[in-house]
């Protein structure tokens, strides 16, 4: 590569296999969440870009649906050597644009591996069945065909992963795409396509636009894409969602969520606390299976409350980008900051039990929140119900496995839910009982792997096809069936 565009202070869009500069008045700044510092200038494009973005994806459908299998992944197998190459790369623009620490950054990195590397499998997740002789003299034949252009519109807080979750799925079935990243880490996108092009990818395949809303409504409403992934809040999910499917689209859109972890008197002390700081305080909250509700059951509950107060003090919270040792770093932007200290606020109004206040002892510079923790609290209370995307965890007491699944299922969300425990009996009654489409037994964060569907039920997911795994390649691709009869009574009758 000649120029690396991620270097550049005011950032391109990727159309058509080339670099360009917006027709843009307005542009966004992006910051390093761990000082507070401008180190980008995102355009904020709007429906003419869309349309850019779209005609040179156009263009390029024809040639590459019809491109054999093996020749797409050709590209992408050359394109999973790439990003293996520019791993650490990757991992460190992660930390820099969104304030993971470097193992988090990294894990996001090699999610979204593991996808390629999924996509790699194509030429057979894509094969269709057969039936011969499916009535008398007819054979029957399925196939799995592109859509056409398909979007990807992704959020801030996997700035890797989550584009992976969709392109390499969609360009490995012969569709192109066009990208929207969150507008607040635009650098790892960007890095993403730099590697496509590398990799062999032709042009107006995949493509980049940035922006806000108007790009999000344009691409919803655009007349000749097929299909839109998104993933952000349920609110913004329902919009993409009824949007583009009043606009004739295929639909997959991710919600927010509010995570219930169960804790038994008989779970294992040390990997529970492991796992529930984990799930509550890794990316500083900010994911869409954190684990923000704690369930102590019964006589669980007080030891539980000093280990995890014990724990969370001993976390280390610092600049990611310059500290290695950092062991939770901060939350995207000072808005961010604000809401999480609001829902402090909130909190103590509503009745609940502080016990450790995040807004205390922090740096002054970036946007930092330490981990906090309320006991005694109801689901009434809005740091119960609410999504806060934040390092908050709330404590509520159960008396019996009964009621805490049941606290859980009163939850409008439905991503994840985990169980700590020794019982096989709990374990089972849990998952047969729990209403969510994640569930963990003695795992903090349950977030499946490549090869299975990112599962989310209710408020959390609306459409049907599910992005990764073969829900996947489903979402990616539409049937057709061929039905062949070539029986020689009937080439007589038609004088053949």
């Amino acid at each position: 590569m000649s120029q690396n565009q991620t270097t550049l202070s005011e950032l391109p869009v990727f159309t058509g296999g080339e670099w360009k500069r917006p027709k843009t008045e307005r542009w966004s700044n992006v910051y390093n969440p761990s000082t507070g510092e401008v180190i980008a200038r995102v355009p904020m494009c709007g429906a003419a870009q869309v349309d850019e973005a779209v005609a040179a994806a156009r263009a390029a459908f024809p040639s590459w649906s019809n491109t054999p299998p093996p020749k797409r992944t050709a590209v992408l197998f050359k394109y999973r050597a790439l990003i293996e190459t520019h791993f650490e790369e990757l991992a460190k623009l992660v930390t820099r644009e969104n304030g993971k620490t470097l193992d988090e950054a990294r894990g996001d990195v090699r999610r979204g591996f593991e996808v390629v590397e999924f996509a790699c499998g194509i030429a057979h997740l894509q094969k269709g069945e057969s039936l011969p002789q499916v009535a008398e003299n007819i054979d029957a034949v399925t196939m799995r065909e592109p859509l056409g252009v398909c979007a990807g519109i992704t959020p801030f807080n996997f700035p890797a992963m989550v584009a992976m979750w969709m392109f390499p799925i969609a360009i490995a079935c012969g569709n192109t795409f066009v990208l929207k990243p969150s507008e607040k880490v635009p650098l790892t996108a960007i890095r993403l396509a730099e590697l496509l092009r590398e990799a062999g990818l032709p042009d107006g395949v995949f493509n980049l636009v940035h922006g806000g809303a108007e790009v999000v409504d344009a691409i919803c409403k655009h007349p000749h894409i097929a299909a839109v992934s998104f993933i952000g809040s349920s609110r913004v999910a329902q919009h993409v969602y009824s949007l583009g499917c009043a606009h004739g689209k295929r639909v997959q859109a991710g919600g927010g969520a509010k995570n219930m972890m169960i804790v038994m008197p008989d779970a294992d002390p040390d990997p529970t606390i492991r796992g529930i700081m984990g799930a509550a305080f890794g990316c500083a909250g900010q994911r869409c299976m954190a684990g923000s509700i704690l369930l102590g059951l019964g006589a669980a509950a007080d030891p539980l409350q000093r280990r995890m107060l014990d724990a969370m003090n001993a976390l280390k919270v610092a600049n990611t980008d310059a500290d290695p040792k950092a062991e939770m770093g901060p939350v995207i932007d000072e808005a961010a900051r604000n809401r999480v200290r609001n829902y402090i606020e909130k909190g103590v109004g509503e009745g609940a039990k502080l016990l450790r206040d995040g807004r205390e002892g922090m740096p002054e510079r970036g946007f930092f929140v330490g981990p906090t923790l309320f006991d005694c609290a109801e689901l009434r209370m809005s740091i119960a119900h609410d999504e806060i995307f934040g390092p908050l965890l709330t404590m509520i007491r159960p008396k019996t496995i009964e009621e805490a699944i049941a606290c859980a299922n009163r939850s409008p969300y439905g991503n994840g839910a985990t169980i700590f425990t020794s019982s096989g009996k709990w374990a089972r009654q849990f998952s047969r009982e729990i209403q969510c489409g994640m569930v963990g037994v003695n795992v903090g964060v349950p977030a499946p792997m490549a090869l299975f569907p990112f599962s989310g039920w209710n408020q959390s997911f609306f459409g049907d096809l599910h992005v990764q795994g073969t829900e996947g390649v489903q979402f990616y691709t539409r049937q057709k069936i061929v039905l062949s009869r070539w029986d020689s009574e009937y080439r007589r009758q038609m004088g053949w």
